[in-house]
């Protein structure tokens, strides 16, 4: 098998992989890293004729179950890199495969850059916009709403170009396709021209920051705040966008390297650790996080501000909710832990969206707030994530398509208008659900 690349695309007897917060792991039978769309090609039809589901698997941050592939799984980092750019239009297409933290590299040469970014870049462009990875900013959409064009492996094995001129009907649906649609093997951002941001991070009383959190939002070009439970503080951080021509005045390597890796991950890490095995000691722990992190300002490219390093593993739940419900949401949030006498140590992250019109956004239609709470890898996070999330059903959450919810398919689809378009979509591309796995058929149906 391994000396027939052309009929089977490469692939070999399976590997065991699991996805980064580890909350999920399978051994394919079959494992593939195609070198061409040819190759995906002829996997897929391997697949098929097999009975087997295929699915491409990104760099595995989403938390849940999204790309588990019992039968084929693809994994696409030798589709990476820039296939064609034109600086003029700043649409530059993109392998599938590449990742997001490889696009500073890329783009800058160009004098280009996305023109949002969600905090974490290990991802690849593919997973990230099919599962609606998103930044912060009231006038800003997700990663998916920067797409212009993409290119499907469909389960036919047809290769279906889908753009403003080709099938832009099945715009909408495959920007944001949650990998049912086919396997994605280039997409075509619309980028904007380099850009840097001042950034300022300070920490504020929550109450503060709550009450006044629509205004804020609205008044400058990103804003978002962390709120450590049994804390007074929220951690703000608000970021203005600036012409390339501004004078950076980045951190020092010393103080970034202080922040973001002995404070943020290294400290952070050991404090999770002490927390678990001395829930007591949380809100202490919390209130001093609080009060060594979040109060610096500088300016530098958007790729440096937008993006901070994680390390620390953890198990995460977001929902979007309609922008005026999110104070009063997390106000419950607040008196459930305190009713419930839980000890979270990991910090509560509050953010913004523009409306848009990809049909599974969450996003879609509507202004949103995004809550996101978060446990530590090594503790259990059901019980806190399904009373949270009680709390963003109240209030029309609609979950994130990559971290953990526990939401179905006839309660998705009276969340999102065009639900019944999508899965329609679905149907005509995918009849045979060969991209199928248990995860979309839950939230999609079978």
């Amino acid at each position: 098998m391994q000396g027939d690349r052309s009929r089977t695309g490469g692939l070999t007897p399976g590997r065991p992989w699991a996805n980064w917060s580890r909350a999920v792991s399978v051994r394919p039978q079959f494992t593939g890293s195609p070198r061409s769309v040819d190759e995906v090609v002829s996997a897929v039809a391997f697949a098929r004729e097999r009975g087997l589901p295929v699915k491409a698997i990104g760099a595995g941050h989403s938390f849940t179950a999204i790309a588990v592939a019992p039968g084929v799984q693809l994994e696409l980092s030798a589709l990476s890199g820039i296939i064609e750019a034109d600086a003029s239009t700043g649409r530059v297409r993109l392998g599938a495969g590449t990742h997001l933290h490889e696009l500073p590299a890329l783009l800058r040469p160009l004098g280009l850059a996305l023109e949002n970014m969600g905090d974490i870049d290990r991802q690849t462009i593919a997973g990230a916009t099919s599962t609606g990875t998103h930044g912060t900013g009231a006038t800003f959409g997700g990663l998916a709403t920067q797409i212009v064009a993409l290119t499907l492996v469909t389960a036919d094995g047809s290769v279906l170009t889908v753009s403003e001129y080709e099938n832009a009907e099945l715009l909408p649906a495959a920007r944001l396709g949650l990998g049912a649609l086919g396997v994605i093997v280039d997409v075509t951002i619309q980028c904007v021209p380099a850009f840097l941001l001042q950034a300022v991070e300070k920490p504020e009383p929550f109450d503060a920051v709550v009450d006044t959190f629509e205004q804020r939002a609205s008044a400058v070009d990103h804003f978002e705040f962390y709120w450590f439970p049994h804390t007074t503080t929220a951690l703000t951080k608000t970021n203005t966008r600036l012409p390339s021509d501004a004078s950076p005045k980045p951190l020092g390597r010393i103080r970034r390297w202080v922040d973001d890796s002995v404070m943020a991950n290294g400290v952070f890490a050991l404090t999770c650790g002490l927390g678990r095995m001395a829930p007591a000691a949380v809100p202490g722990i919390n209130s001093v996080a609080a009060r060594l992190t979040g109060d610096r300002s500088f300016t530098d490219w958007s790729p440096d501000v937008f993006v901070t390093e994680r390390s620390v593993r953890f198990r995460e739940m977001e929902y979007a909710l309609p922008r005026a419900a999110v104070p009063e949401a997390l106000r419950q949030i607040r008196a459930l832990i305190r009713t419930r006498g839980w000890r979270i140590s990991f910090p509560i992250e509050v953010r913004v969206a523009a409306a848009d019109e990809n049909w599974l956004s969450t996003a879609y239609g509507r202004e949103s707030g995004y809550i996101a709470v978060h446990r530590y890898f090594r503790e259990d996070h059901s019980e806190y994530f399904r009373a949270v999330e009680q709390i963003m059903r109240a209030h029309d959450g609609r979950p994130h398509w990559g971290k953990l919810h526990y939401r179905d398919a006839p309660e998705l689809s009276a969340l999102y208008p065009r639900f019944a378009d999508f899965t329609a979509v679905r149907d005509r591309l995918d009849p045979e659900r060969v991209f199928g796995n248990p995860y979309l058929g839950r939230v999609l149906g079978p």
